[in-house]
C-alpha cells in the first residue's frame, strides 16, 4: 500500500477540521528554541489530536482514512525519532540506569511498530481496525507518560539548556522523514514509499539519512 501525500489531510482540510471541532492545541508553539522535553511533549499532544480526529471523522471513509494516514505515520516518525536523538542522549548521559530505560522504551516501541504494521493490512473505521488503533493508542499513553514524568526529567537536567535546545532541534529534523516516492528531483528526501517500510528500516539506515539533512545551523548561516 503506497503512503502517496494524497492519502493525508490537505491543508484547506486540516485548517476547517480544526476548526470544525474547535481544536485550539494544534496551535504550533512559535518559539524557535524548545527545550527537548517541550518538543518531546508537543510531538505526543499531536498524536492524540489526530487519533480525535480519526475519532470524529467517523461516517465520513475518506476522512478517516486521511487520519489515520497522518496518525500512523506522525507515530512511526516519531518513534524512530526518539530511537535517534534521546534514546542516545540517555545512554550517554545516564549510564546503567540510561541503558536499562532506553531498552525499555524500544521493547515498547517494537510492540507498537508491530500494531502499526498489523493497521496497514486493514480497512479504516473497520471494527477491526479501530479496536486496534484503541489498543495502540493505550499503550502510547502509557509510554508517553512514562517519558514525561521519568525518563526525560531525569535526562534534562544532564543536558543543560543550550544542549537540551539543540537535541530539540535536531529532533525537529525529524520530521522530513515523509512518505513520498523515491525520484530524483528530491534527493534529500528518504525514499520510503510505505509505512511498512519505514518500519523495517535499520536504524543505521535512518540515522545515516537523517545525517543528511541541513542542521539549524546550516540554515541561519544561508539566512545571513
Amino acid at each position: 500500500m503506497l503512503l502517496s501525500r494524497a492519502r493525508f489531510p490537505t491543508s484547506k482540510a486540516a485548517a476547517a477540521f480544526r476548526t470544525k471541532f474547535h481544536s485550539p492545541s494544534l496551535k504550533r508553539t512559535m518559539a524557535s528554541k524548545q527545550r527537548l522535553t517541550d518538543k518531546i511533549k508537543e510531538d505526543h499532544e499531536e498524536m492524540y489530536e489526530y487519533h480525535d480526529y480519526y475519532k470524529k471523522s467517523a461516517g465520513d471513509p475518506d476522512a478517516q482514512t486521511r487520519w489515520a494516514r497522518q496518525l500512523t505515520w506522525e507515530i512511526a516518525r516519531h518513534a524512530v525519532g526518539e530511537e535517534i536523538i534521546v534514546y542516545p542522549l540517555m545512554e550517554k548521559h545516564l549510564g546503567a540506569e540510561g541503558l536499562k530505560l532506553a531498552d525499555h522504551d524500544r521493547e515498547e516501541h517494537q510492540h507498537v511498530k508491530e500494531m502499526l504494521s498489523n493497521l496497514e493490512s486493514l480497512t479504516p473505521g473497520t471494527d477491526e481496525y479501530d479496536n486496534l488503533i484503541e489498543r495502540m493508542m493505550a499503550s502510547l499513553h502509557h509510554h508517553n507518560d512514562d517519558e514525561e514524568t521519568k525518563d526525560l526529567p531525569l535526562l534534562e537536567p544532564h543536558l543543560g539548556e543550550e544542549a537540551s535546545k539543540n537535541a530539540a532541534s535536531q529532533f525537529s529534523l525529524t520530521k522530513k522523514f515523509v512518505p513520498t516516492r523515491a525520484h530524483p528531483s528530491v534527493p534529500n528526501k528518504p525514499p520510503f514509499e510505505t509505512l511498512a517500510g519505514f518500519l523495517v528500516a535499520p536504524i543505521d539506515k535512518l540515522r545515516d539519512a537523517f545525517s543528511k539533512f541541513p542542521t539549524e545551523e546550516m540554515k541561519e548561516t544561508t539566512k545571513s
